[in-house]
């Protein structure tokens, strides 16, 4: 589930992101809606005709917002090629089994110029890499139980994605002019980032080295994405905002 202070987020992205901004009504969905208050904050401050899709639509609060049924880990979205200027899919993609096919399906259903905004845990903040280097487990992602259908509900994290991954699945899929943002700061991630400064450098530094000479997997098209992993944004953001246009 999300909170108020990610929305918010993404609605700053929307407004700055959408041509002709507040004057224009704008086709807008949200994928995995849950009960609804993207779709209401939104309409607060955009001019929007909103639709939502959600497996568990019985937790919809709007009766005047079309929604669809969908799951989203076998279904397409029942929507047609090209019809929203917006599409946003918060807190959603870590609780799938294959988010790049969520992916491809945004891109479908946006207009040309349209929209995609998506949120999700923020893995490589200074406090889920200490976490995972001391127990193998990012923040928001445990052990999860074998053989057990809660697995996937809306509790279920399952898939811990990188900032990089998910640019590159947006890429992959043919989004342009991909922009990185946060909804906050976290404190203990800027002091961990300061107390472990000299040898993160030192660890980043040898992985360029390794990556570009050795290896050979950073080139001049992923360079820009890859040095967005260490950046004070992913340092110390608590979620991914990730944002792209068709």
């Amino acid at each position: 589930m999300s909170n108020e202070k990610i929305y918010k987020s993404v609605v700053s992205v929307a407004k700055r992101r959408l041509l002709g901004g507040e004057e224009n009504c704008f086709s807008y969905l949200d994928v995995g809606a849950g009960r609804g208050e993207l779709i209401e904050l939104i309409n607060s401050k955009l001019n929007v005709q909103a639709n939502a899709c959600d497996y568990h639509i019985e937790r919809f609060k709007y009766s005047n917002v079309p929604i669809c049924k969908v799951n989203l880990n076998t279904d397409i979205l029942p929507y047609q090629d090209d019809l929203f200027d917006l599409v946003t899919c918060s807190e959603v993609i870590e609780h799938l089994e294959n988010f790049r096919q969520v992916v491809r399906e945004i891109y479908r259903v946006l207009k040309p110029g349209g929209i995609c905004i998506l949120t999700t845990p923020n893995i490589l903040n200074m406090n889920s890499r200490l976490r995972f280097f001391n127990s193998g487990f990012y923040n928001l992602f445990g052990p999860l139980p074998l053989k057990n259908d809660k697995l996937y509900s809306t509790s279920g994290h399952i898939s811990p994605i990188s900032y990089f991954y998910l640019a590159h699945a947006l890429i992959d899929t043919g989004f342009l002019s991909i922009e990185l943002d946060i909804d906050k700061k976290q404190r203990s991630s800027s002091f961990w980032s300061i107390i472990l400064g000299l040898p993160l450098i030192l660890g980043w530094l040898f992985f360029l080295k390794k990556e570009i000479y050795h290896f050979k997997t950073i080139t001049n098209e992923n360079r820009k994405y890859v040095a967005k992993q260490f950046s004070w944004n992913i340092l110390n953001g608590r979620t991914v905002v990730i944002s792209g246009k068709k």
